[in-house]
Parts: C-alpha cells; sequence; structure tokens
C-alpha cells in the first residue's frame, strides 16, 4: 500500500509558503587546539551550498518526484542569488519567490569536521516583508492556487508569515478545497487556526500547549488540547527519535515509532515529515498512513549528515526491507 501510494507522488503538485534560507556547509578536518583560545582549528577541505528552510522542503519533494514550487522571499544579494540559481538548476518554478531589497538573505553557515557540528553561524533579516511585497505574494497565491493539490507554511520564523498572511493562505485554502499544512513556529502557533493539518515537534508543542512533555501522558495531554485549540484536522508531533504522535478529532492518540536505524543529524528532517506527508495526502492516502510514510521518509534522513533529502526510490526500498524484516 505504501509503495502505491509512492508511486503516484509525481501526479502530485505543492506549493511550499515561507522562508526560504540557504544552508552553507564547511568541511573540515581538527587535529590540535588554537593557541589563541581553547578551541579546535577547523582546516577547510570544502564547502558546500544547499536549500535550507521552505527551500529545503522544496527540495526533499522534488526528490520525491513530487511537482512543487516555491513562494517568498529573498535579498538582493550573493546568497539570495545562489538561490535563484540552484532553483532553476533543479527547474522548480519560482514565480513566486519576491527579491526584496536591502534584506539579509537568510543563511545558516554549519562548521563540521568529522561528522560532527562545531558551531553555527546565521546572517539574516526578521522583520516582516514590505507592504508591496505581501501584496505580490497574495496576488501570486491568488492567481495560482488552483493548479496545486495542497499548500505547505513553512515557518522559520524569519519574517514572512505574517498573521494576515497566513489567515489569507489558510482562507483562501478552505475556499478553493486544498489541503494546508503548517510547519509552525510558537510565536505565530495559534495564527495557524483552522489549518488541515499542524506538524510541531515535542519543544513546540510543549511551549505551545504549557505542558511540559516527558511522558506519554504529558504528549496525549498536550496533543488533545493542542488539536481543540487549533480546530485542525490532525496535529502531528514530531518526536525525534521517538517518532511521532498523530492526533485527530474523535480518536484516540496514534503512536508511531521511530524507523531510524542510526541517527547522525536531525537538520531538516521535519522538513522531510511535511513534504513527504504533503505528498502522500494529494496521492490519496489517510493522514495516518501519510505520517507512517512521512516517518519512514525521516528516519532515513536522519541517518545523512547534513541537511538531506530522501528519494523516491530509496524509500520504497527503505520499507521494503523493513516489510521483509517483520516476516
Amino acid at each position: 500500500m505504501l509503495t502505491k501510494i509512492i508511486k503516484r507522488f509525481s501526479d502530485v503538485r505543492i506549493l511550499v509558503i515561507g522562508d526560504i534560507m540557504l544552508d552553507r556547509f564547511i568541511w573540515g578536518g581538527v587535529s590540535r587546539i588554537s593557541p589563541e583560545a581553547p578551541v579546535p582549528v577547523v582546516v577547510v577541505e570544502k564547502e558546500t551550498f544547499l536549500l535550507g528552510g521552505a527551500a529545503n522542503v522544496v527540495n526533499n519533494i522534488h526528490a520525491l518526484g513530487g511537482k512543487v514550487s516555491l513562494c517568498g522571499m529573498i535579498g538582493n544579494d550573493e546568497m539570495g542569488q545562489k538561490i535563484t540559481q540552484k532553483l532553476d538548476e533543479m527547474g522548480i518554478e519560482r514565480k513566486g519567490v519576491a527579491v526584496e531589497p536591502g534584506r539579509q538573505t537568510t543563511v545558516k553557515t554549519r562548521i563540521i569536521a568529522h561528522h560532527q557540528q562545531l558551531v553555527r553561524i546565521d546572517r539574516e533579516t526578521t522583520h516582516p516583508p514590505t507592504a508591496s511585497t505581501i501584496r505580490n505574494l497574495s496576488h501570486y497565491l491568488d492567481q495560482n492556487i488552483d493548479q496545486f493539490n495542497g499548500i505547505i507554511l513553512s515557518d522559520y520564523g524569519k519574517g514572512l508569515l505574517t498573521k494576515g498572511f497566513i489567515q489569507h493562505a489558510i482562507r483562501l485554502a478552505k475556499e478553493t478545497k486544498k489541503y494546508i499544512m503548517v510547519d509552525p513556529k510558537v510565536k505565530t502557533f495559534f495564527f495557524y487556526r483552522g489549518a488541515t493539518v499542524v506538524t510541531p515537534n515535542t519543544m513546540e508543542a510543549s511551549s505551545a500547549s504549557g505542558i511540559p512533555i516527558n511522558d506519554t501522558a504529558s504528549l496525549e495531554k498536550a496533543g488533545k488540547m493542542l488539536l481543540k485549540k487549533l480546530k485542525c484536522q490532525a496535529l502531528v508531533i514530531t518526536r525525534g527519535e521517538e517518532g511521532m504522535a498523530v492526533f485527530e478529532p474523535l480518536k484516540k492518540p496514534f503512536l508511531v515509532p521511530t524507523q531510524a536505524k542510526e541517527v547522525y543529524d536531525v537538520t531538516g528532517a521535519g522538513d522531510t515529515v511535511i513534504g513527504t506527508m504533503a505528498l502522500a495526502l494529494g496521492a490519496g492516502a489517510s493522514i495516518r498512513l501519510a505520517a507512517d510514510l512521512a516517518n519512514h521518509a525521516a528516519g532515513i534522513v536522519v541517518g545523512k549528515v547534513g541537511t538531506a533529502t530522501v528519494e523516491q526510490q530509496e524509500l520504497i526500498l527503505s520499507i521494503d526491507e523493513k516489510g521483509s524484516r517483520k516476516k
């Protein structure tokens, strides 16, 4: 059943709206401590640039064979140009990407040595977009929503997703009968009331509910409270190495155990989850089946170092392998 859904991913078209970033990785080795301060000296071996934030959600959907477009904003700087270049190389439609003069494109620089992240350096602008940018993005959404099966709002707290823009997107999705999924931030958590699926991690769910999540009982209490407050069709709490928990109205919580063999890096795992779920829903899966599939995909991606993606065939092979083990 899961394999059949995956093979229908190519028929699904998703619009990702959110905070666009560039993930910069500086890779090197450490053999000594600096004489200037008690810090390691990293000898740089290579530098790589990957799409991050909402653009990483796009990257995940593209890798899984789905059709995807991006809506958001970047600065008119060198890093913004790197993002548009990468999108063009992948053949991603980016008419919804606004270039805002004077804005710093968000860049997260991670320095990695011997498969371990030593430090992260962020460059960003987090104030809301100009009225002109919001008007242009809203117009793009109004004019193009009919061509998509569903929408993802990817909130990294960098300013794009204002209360007004969020509520406009949710209202429009309901009017056009499109599902809308959200990867939220605590600050804007309840702006997303009425979305189809909301996917916070444990920390975000705990902060938003005011309930410290430290066992199954507290998890269920927080999940049920948030589901009721958000008035969504499903709340999916991603729990890292413990898997996921799915809450739906009038149903018992559905706990999905992790599929990860080894966890090296959780960077971007939430992007993998929401991207995979969106494709699965568009391919006809139920919420629970979509969550199960997303959990498989996340189990693969956390076994890789850096902002990683999962390819369609890789996901199919992983599911087949786990299925044969159970027999």
